[in-house]
């Protein structure tokens, strides 16, 4: 017996698919079940966060709807994953999260933008948050730079642990050692596999929306995302190692480094999320799993709100709206921090924990 209705489902399903083993060349889901005659609650949780869920098993398979068996890989292994994300949850108290995510993430926005402007007018002249200022330092006018790395220090250092405890969950349900993660040929195999997005492209062809005339568009908008993530990840990592090796205080001039990352990797994160909603309107139901799209939908606007704001606030860092944007800004970078564990940002860790099991897996076999 599965632990979940999801998981039993997709038992059943996996089941089918291992008997008829017709969509085995489309992606890292298929050869990896071909190992199993059975599978755990772990088994099946390892095999949907390999899914990158290009719908190409759903288009070519004899047995989806209307046939009886009605087979829906994609749908199934997205609920049985979206599960998965709250089961690994720490502190469990928190994995409710998960189940709601469209509106605790909105609030925890919210309310990070209130703290910040009004942390600005209460700790400052109240007319500070609408004054003009120019040059180095003019940021930390509003907010010491102390406290502001003390604050985003405190709930980066969170969400890092948070994630790290995650993962560990997800690999100890797996059944894996330890010992597989020191490994460097499952390891490397796994970051050419992410970096790539291998298995987003339908076997070859590209993702499945609407129809049966796949694009690759998805794709190309979730390297858009991914890179425009680690490029701001970037931006802020030089700033950091300007301001405490090189004594050099932000806003920074256009062509500088840090800025020249962060502009980079804000269109990206703009850009990218509304390509993937755009994408994601135009995908089959029958694909999708209605249970996860607010939180979908909520990490994209995330991203969304966290690069326009940035690209604001550097277009106008010289005008009375600084402080008003500059309050925007960090609030939601603070609720992208402490909201990253219990989101889909997880997805991206669990998938790639999966892409290094595979990659072991299939080098042994």
């Amino acid at each position: 017996m599965q632990r979940s209705e999801a998981l039993t489902e997709a038992d059943r399903l996996m089941t089918i698919c291992n008997s008829c083993r017709y969509c085995e060349g489309l992606c890292a889901v298929f050869p990896a079940m071909e190992l199993r005659r059975s599978f755990s609650g772990g088994d099946l949780n390892y095999l949907s966060n390999l899914c990158h869920s290009c719908g190409a098993c759903y288009v070519d398979c004899q047995f989806s709807p209307p046939h009886e068996f009605d087979v829906r890989v994609p749908s199934v292994l997205a609920r049985v994953r979206h599960e998965s994300y709250a089961d690994y949850a720490w502190p469990r108290a928190l994995a409710p999260l998960f189940r709601s995510n469209g509106i605790a993430v909105s609030l925890i926005t919210v309310v990070s933008i209130a703290i910040f402007i009004i942390g600005f007018v209460a700790f400052n002249d109240p007319s500070a948050l609408l004054a003009s200022r120019h040059g180095p330092g003019s940021f930390y006018a509003l907010m010491p730079h102390t406290t502001m790395a003390a604050l985003f220090g405190a709930a980066f250092l969170w969400a890092i642990v948070a994630l790290i405890q995650g993962a560990r969950a997800f690999w100890h349900d797996m059944g894996e050692p330890a010992s597989v993660l020191a490994e460097p040929r499952p390891l490397l195999c796994a970051i050419r596999d992410a970096a790539s997005l291998r298995y987003l492209d339908g076997g070859g062809v590209g993702c499945y929306n609407a129809d049966e005339r796949p694009k690759d568009d998805r794709r190309f908008f979730h390297h858009l995302t991914f890179w425009g993530f680690l490029l701001c990840f970037a931006s802020t990592s030089v700033a950091t190692l300007y301001h405490y090796l090189l004594q050099r205080e932000a806003p920074y001039p256009l062509w500088d480094l840090p800025v020249v990352l962060g502009t980079l990797g804000g269109i990206g994160i703009v850009i990218g999320p509304l390509g993937l909603y755009a994408a994601k309107r135009k995908r089959e139901p029958a694909m999708m799993d209605e249970g996860s799209r607010s939180m979908d939908v909520a990490f994209l606007a995330m991203l969304g709100l966290t690069g326009t704001t940035g690209l604001a606030l550097l277009l106008l860092r010289e005008s009375s709206a600084m402080g008003v944007l500059l309050a925007l800004h960090l609030g939601a970078v603070f609720a992208l921090f402490v909201t990253l564990p219990y989101g889909k940002f997880v997805h991206g860790l669990y998938r790639f924990l999966a892409l290094v099991r595979y990659a072991r897996e299939r080098h042994a076999s």
